[in-house]
């Protein structure tokens, strides 16, 4: 069952912002797609539970989203290969990051960012094949500190998989993608894990 805090403060949304397109088929889904046609490496975001156009709410009690998630997933990086991208990786928000972590389990990617993960589990994190970076809240029901630092924990005694782990002070579970403009300190964490996530991709997408 999600926590109420993957649900709070939805994002105001603007079908208009970003640099990219909306295409209504790309591996068989419909996706934003934003960047380079002559890239070789490429990342993809699963976003939380708000998706990357609509605010409604969804509802988290069932468990076939995980999977579906997945496999949903897998196509989206095969259309990204059949474009001539040699390296992908992958950030997941919220619920969005157990769907990385599946693909970082299946060899699917290079280098993962799970951002204030849900419903990612220990044992999940002990079977992460690539590069993998976690980035947490410190008030987070759903991945509290003491979870993230168990996945430290587990990926310290992995040489085979280089990980970065970071639990971010006074900030709540959805901080990286729901936060307010108008909130200095907010702005400035949100700017930190983009950071933090763009410096993994660039170290482990090369």
């Amino acid at each position: 069952m999600a926590s109420s805090q993957c649900c709070e403060n939805p994002p105001v949304l603007d079908p208009a912002g970003g640099e990219g397109k909306v295409v209504d088929s790309f591996g068989g889904l419909k996706a934003y797609l934003t960047g380079s046609d002559g890239a070789k490496a490429a990342v993809v975001l699963v976003s939380d539970v708000f998706g990357f156009e609509s605010p409604n709410l969804r509802y988290l009690d069932k468990n076939s989203w995980k999977e579906k998630g997945f496999e949903e997933a897998k196509p989206i990086i095969a259309a990204l290969k059949e474009k001539g991208i040699s390296k992908v990786g992958a950030a997941g928000y919220c619920w969005g990051a157990k769907v990385v972590v599946e693909l970082a389990k299946a060899h699917e990617i290079q280098a993962a960012v799970l951002l204030h993960p849900s419903f990612v589990t220990v044992d999940d994190i002990k079977e992460v094949k690539c590069a993998i970076s976690v980035l947490g809240a410190e008030i987070d029901k759903m991945s509290p500190p003491e979870l993230v630092k168990q996945f430290e924990q587990v990926l310290s005694t992995n040489s085979g998989v280089g990980h970065f782990v970071k639990i971010f002070p006074g900030v709540s579970h959805g901080w990286s993608v729901r936060y307010s403009h108008n909130d200095a300190a907010a702005v400035k964490s949100a700017e930190e894990a983009l950071a933090d996530m763009i410096d993994w991709f660039n170290k482990n997408l090369k």
